[in-house]
């Protein structure tokens, strides 16, 4: 044990952002001024300070107050001292539970400097006064947050952006700071970035290439900049971590649009932040310069969603996750070793190679596969390039055909789904009324209005879906010019790439081999992205006649 004599004093100070906008009289250097001469002419020795700049007292998990607490808990401490209560926290319960538990437990005496509060006299008035001094140090945090999200709110709805650091990419407009504008230097990276996944590479292996080209980490590069970056200094400044990657490729603010409200937190004391649902997110078009097409971005998270099982020697085929088995409709894995010469790669069916029994051998190599591919992938751009106009009627009257009927079932349906959920309102207005009457029990009342709000969730739930897939459908003519010209960027394409494939391919289905002729003869029918299937053989028949 320590002797009185040999423990320290500590002095804590803690200031917010909320406290530094009052002025000079809650800064740090105020509080240290405070504290050093209060000690001096108590003659506390071995005095000791403890800072926490910009944290709340909201939150107690501070760098400075834990390296306190912990030697307080050491019995390291015999005094400590603050400006004023609310500089320990703005939380009544925990600064109670401090001061009459946690601090007596050890031995330490509190002092709360311009509220008079001293732990050595536990019958002072000022004493008696602290618990009301807490509650009001809570509510004014508890003000103040209630203030600070009606204006960010206000912001938010107004379309201006609520983050103070914009995303790597962009930077404040010198002349409107409200504004963004493209930062090109990391811009590039963000294309680049976009393009690789768009190539079938996932975020670890994204984070690895950067690596290896030695590109500046977003921290690294705006320190480099001379810019805030809001976090610690890195050890390794072109260490990419794929959490980075991925987060910049769900940063839906690259096609030029503001996005609030992504996140939020349930209290001022519960400071994790958690994912808002889309439907309560408030999404801006055209508010800076999009660094990334809308097209891209959405293919990128279409082809995020998809699993891309990478096989152990960490290869991986740039149809990936686009290849699936025509008859059972399921995923068709890539397999390869390192023991393999490159025409044994091959795609199998995930049900047959499960042993399910549910599916036979689907079975193709990678080689014969990319080939096939290809030349129908060239056939649809030789032909798109020199029959536009026949391609763009025919394909017209195909995919009217097709949406006439799914959007008849789908409105159908959503029509059953929107009855059926007005009448379960009805329902459970009767359904109270019985229970207030007491024509029914209690218990039976809450087990059919749970029953009642489970099946009209999930009737809601389906027609969100229903209409998202009615608008699709409707859109159609509007998608097949998107297809047309991104088939047309590809004029001159000599070989098929990751990137052309992912951005022009949905779906592959591989169909059953077919031995019968005494060959073994396999077809392929392509899904291609907005528009589905394109009989080519039709095409080129109708053509010639």
């Amino acid at each position: 044990m320590l002797r009185a004599t040999d423990k320290i004093t500590a002095l804590y100070c803690r200031l917010s952002q909320e406290d530094e906008r009052l002025g000079e009289s809650l800064s740090i250097e105020n509080q240290k001024r405070i504290l050093e001469t209060y000690c001096k002419e108590h003659h506390f020795p071995n005095p000791v300070f403890f800072v926490d700049d910009g944290y709340s007292g909201t939150d107690f998990d501070r760098p400075g107050f834990q390296k306190m607490l912990a030697e307080i808990e050491a019995d390291q401490v015999a005094v400590c001292i603050t400006k004023d209560l609310s500089r320990l926290g703005r939380n009544s319960a925990m600064v109670g539970m401090l001061t009459n538990i946690t601090f007596a437990k050890h031995g330490v005496r509190y002092i709360a400097v311009n509220d008079h509060y001293d732990t050595i006299d536990p019958n002072s008035i000022d004493n008696d006064f602290a618990g009301i001094r807490n509650w009001f140090n809570e509510f004014y945090a508890r003000d103040t947050s209630r203030k600070i999200r009606a204006v960010n709110k206000a912001k938010g709805e107004r379309g201006e952006h609520l983050t103070t650091i914009p995303p790597f990419g962009y930077i404040k407009d010198p002349e409107n700071p409200k504004l963004w504008i493209v930062d090109e230097e990391p811009a590039k990276v963000v294309r680049h970035i976009f393009d690789l996944c768009m190539e079938g590479r996932g975020p670890m292996q994204i984070a690895k290439q950067l690596r290896e080209e030695r590109i500046l980490t977003p921290t690294a590069y705006a320190l480099k900049e001379g810019r805030n970056p809001g976090k610690e200094t890195p050890a390794d400044p072109y260490y990419w971590d794929q959490k980075t990657v991925a987060g910049l490729l769900d940063h839906r603010d690259y096609t030029g649009c503001t996005v609030n409200f992504k996140t939020y937190t349930n209290s001022i004391w519960d400071k994790k932040t958690r994912e808002n649902p889309v439907e309560k997110q408030a999404i801006f078009y055209n508010t800076q310069p999009a660094i990334i097409e809308a097209e891209v971005f959405e293919k990128v998270q279409e082809i995020r969603s998809q699993r891309h099982r990478r096989s152990k020697t960490g290869k991986s085929h740039m149809f990936s996750g686009l290849v699936f088995c025509a008859d059972c409709k399921s995923r068709m894995y890539y397999c390869t070793t390192s023991y393999y010469e490159e025409r044994q790669d091959h795609f199998v069916c995930s049900n047959y190679r499960s042993n399910t029994g549910s599916c036979s051998a689907h079975f193709i190599r990678a080689v014969v596969l990319e080939k096939m591919v290809w030349e129908h992938l060239k056939e649809v751009i030789w032909y798109v390039g020199h029959y536009k106009s026949h391609f763009r009627s025919i394909m017209e009257a195909r995919l009217q055909s097709e949406s006439k009927e799914i959007l008849r079932a789908r409105q159908k349906q959503l029509e059953k789904d929107e009855k059926r959920i007005a009448e379960l309102d009805r329902l459970f207005i009767r359904l109270y009324e019985d229970n207030v009457a007491s024509r029914i029990s209690d218990d039976r009342f809450a087990m059919m209005s749970r029953a009642y709000e489970d099946e009209q969730r999930e009737l809601k739930a389906e027609a969100e879906v229903l209409r998202k897939e009615i608008e699709t459908q409707e859109q159609q003519n509007q998608n097949l010019e998107l297809f047309i010209q991104k088939v047309r960027k590809y004029a001159d394409m000599t070989e098929l790439t990751p990137y052309a494939a992912h951005e022009l391919i949905k779906a592959i289905y591989v169909g059953a081999p077919d031995t019968s002729s005494g060959k073994r003869r396999q077809s392929i029918h392509i899904c291609y992205d907005l528009i589905g299937f394109i009989p080519m053989s039709e095409l080129m028949e109708q053509e010639m006649a």
